[in-house]
């Protein structure tokens, strides 16, 4: 992945960083907060990864309120979010109040979940799964990944320097 970005300087500077794009994008436009690109962009962000669909907001509100006492934002990629909480993390985006972008996991099946894996390994975090006995409700902040920058747009996501252990992502 190429991105090209302006600088203070006079000089042009060759940054490499690791990094990944996945051809999935925001599931409501309304968490675009650059609305020139019609993007969403985060510094910093945690990334929370979950193998199904969220519907209840009820499930993550522990973890939103952990994440907001910390003001950083959060990209949410699961397998969906739906209804409820998706409307919740829509109305809080505009309101100005936690910053979040929710994406749909990429992949299908196991392609999926060897996909939220790898993504995981990239970031540092973990993948909330109920079939390893992990749940959203009691889900923490050290299980949550993180990168310098996310960007998503309406149809890719690109992670760019994950916190993961550089060995980890050369054996991946």
């Amino acid at each position: 992945v190429i991105t090209v970005e302006e600088g203070s300087s006079f000089e042009d500077t060759l940054e490499v960083v690791e990094g990944m794009q996945f051809d999935r994008g925001y599931i409501s436009p309304y968490f675009a907060n650059k609305q020139d690109s019609l993007t969403a962009e985060f510094e910093n962000p945690y990334i929370l990864l979950v193998d199904k669909k969220i519907s209840n907001i009820r499930e993550i509100v522990p973890l939103l309120e952990q994440v907001m006492q910390q003001s950083k934002p959060l990209l949410i990629i699961a397998e969906d979010v739906e209804n409820e909480a998706l409307a919740t993390l829509v109305v809080n985006n505009m309101r100005g109040g936690l910053k979040t972008c929710a994406v749909k996991a990429p992949g299908f099946g196991d392609r999926r979940k060897a996909m939220l894996e790898d993504i995981a390994t990239l970031t540092g975090g973990t993948v909330i799964s109920e079939e390893i006995g992990l749940s959203l409700e009691t889900a923490t902040l050290e299980q949550l990944g993180t990168a310098k920058k996310v960007t998503v747009g309406k149809e890719n996501t690109v992670i760019v320097d994950g916190a993961g252990n550089n060995a980890d992502i050369e054996n991946s």
